[in-house]
């Protein structure tokens, strides 16, 4: 095998890192694939880290320890992140997306793969330092975001259904009052999560907090605890939820004396 020069070392351990999200890997693992000593991956992955650094990539970063590595992340910087959801609610607001009950149509924001990637780096960032073991979402719109926030943490993504399917075996199945006021039925497969695991709760509008209310009381069902929730969008209206310590990436007011008109801001979080 002919020497690998620097740069084509470099330019494969960035595909490899950036390919799977917060995953660790170790330099041996490099060393045995390029056929280069520790200090010289080693070196690689300071350059590496320093390229990331100065043109607002992610994060590389060396773990340490026996399990210990590089792993890399992709952290949005809050004014990448602030611009990039100005730019999301300037699309949104206006007439012509809303609808009927004071509703927002934006599923096409939520099938265009490059924005959600986002979405879901910019949510991801807000919540490494908490470390959770899987990403929870209810079916189906919150899906894309909660997977590609999923994708971002480097962790399984969990759908909590409306009923259960024989393919999943045994649930838990809860009732819990919807936003709209509505006895409903969520469902989650025994298999899907284990006891002690920490969720993070992620969805694509929050307005009353029905749903997120009855993702909590499912994790409790599993001893699981809630280490955060974040949503898409959430409506100003009511103020007062039915759960506290979200955080959305976008708001969502109706004007009483215009409903045909929505603005549509960044979170005050993005704003600080």
């Amino acid at each position: 095998m002919d020497k690998i020069r620097r740069n084509e070392r470099m330019s494969a351990m960035m595909r490899l890192l950036s390919g799977a999200p917060n995953t660790i890997f170790t330099l041996s693992s490099f060393c045995d694939m390029f056929g280069s000593a520790k200090s010289t991956m080693s070196e690689d992955a300071d350059l590496l880290r320093a390229m990331c650094t100065e043109f607002d990539l992610g994060e590389v970063e060396t773990v340490t320890g026996a399990a210990g590595g590089v792993r890399y992340r992709p952290v949005v910087s809050r004014e990448r992140a602030r611009a990039t959801i100005t730019e999301l609610c300037n699309r949104l607001s206006g007439s012509e997306r809303v609808l009927p009950g004071g509703f927002l149509y934006y599923s096409d924001i939520l099938s265009t793969p490059g924005i959600v990637n986002r979405m879901g780096e910019i949510i991801a960032t807000e919540y490494y330092g908490q470390e959770p073991d899987f990403v929870l979402t209810m079916e189906t719109k919150g899906i894309p975001v909660a997977f590609s926030t999923a994708n971002a943490l480097g962790v399984p993504l969990v759908i909590a259904r409306h009923s259960s399917k024989a393919y999943e075996g045994s649930a838990v199945n809860i009732n819990y009052v919807s936003g709209s006021g509505n006895i409903e039925t969520m469902s989650l497969s025994r298999r899907a999560v284990k006891g002690d695991q920490r969720a993070l709760i992620v969805d694509d509008f929050l307005r009353g907090g029905g749903t997120a209310r009855g993702m909590i009381d499912l994790m409790s069902e599993f001893n699981v605890q809630v280490a955060g929730m974040a949503f898409v969008m959430a409506t100003t209206v009511p103020e007062k939820k039915r759960i506290a310590g979200a955080k959305a990436l976008m708001t969502l007011t109706v004007k009483e004396g215009d409903p045909d008109l929505a603005v549509v801001r960044p979170a005050d979080w993005l704003l600080a």
